[in-house]
């Protein structure tokens, strides 16, 4: 059974990122993966103010080993003025490097509330993954215009979009779990 952390790649409050992070831990549980959700609303940002590069700072280590401790990651990311969210590149720069993405399954889920559903934001985050050495999964989602096709109550609500989220939950369970190896 992969671990797999779900990054709700935003520190918005009430982000719509956070919900569908919920939601895509619960799927991943019933695929019978272990799952939880890490939210950048968490990060210990008051402590990387002024730019604390190469020094030991035990908050931001606690809550990146949320993330490096786990077999695969799923980043729900929102599209913000054409890219993702800051606190995310914070958080990515306060990482270990290079060891904390090499050969890491990671998976992304997109969603904006227009027309394109977070599609630059992903494929920008994509490139830096790849730069870490991150075993990108090749499945994506982009939920387009979500404040329509999802709420917490139903999840997502379009039949087209939910058919491709339960095709990369599925399979993205299966791709941690074969690469997992890969990482020890």
């Amino acid at each position: 059974m992969p671990k797999i952390t779900v990054l709700s790649a935003t520190d918005r409050p009430g982000s719509m990122a956070l919900k569908i992070s919920k939601f895509t831990a619960e799927k991943l549980i019933e695929q019978g993966a272990e799952a939880q959700v890490v939210s950048l609303e968490d990060y210990p940002l008051q402590d990387v103010v002024g730019g604390k590069y190469g020094q030991d700072i035990p908050s931001v280590k606690a809550f990146n080993d949320n993330v490096l401790d786990a077999d695969g990651v799923v980043m729900v990311v929102p599209e913000y003025n054409g890219s993702f969210p800051g606190i995310l590149k914070v958080f990515i720069d306060y990482l270990p490097f290079p060891e904390s993405f090499e050969k890491l399954p990671i998976a992304f889920i997109g969603e904006a509330a227009g027309a394109f559903g977070s599609v630059r934001s992903v494929e920008q985050l994509q490139m830096i993954c790849n730069y870490r050495n991150a075993y990108l999964f090749p499945e994506r989602i982009f939920l387009q215009r979500v404040n329509k096709i999802f709420n917490e109550k139903d999840g997502i609500t379009d039949e087209f979009s939910a058919k491709l989220m339960n095709s990369l939950i599925a399979n993205f369970v299966s791709f941690t779990d074969r690469n997992k190896i890969a990482r020890s």
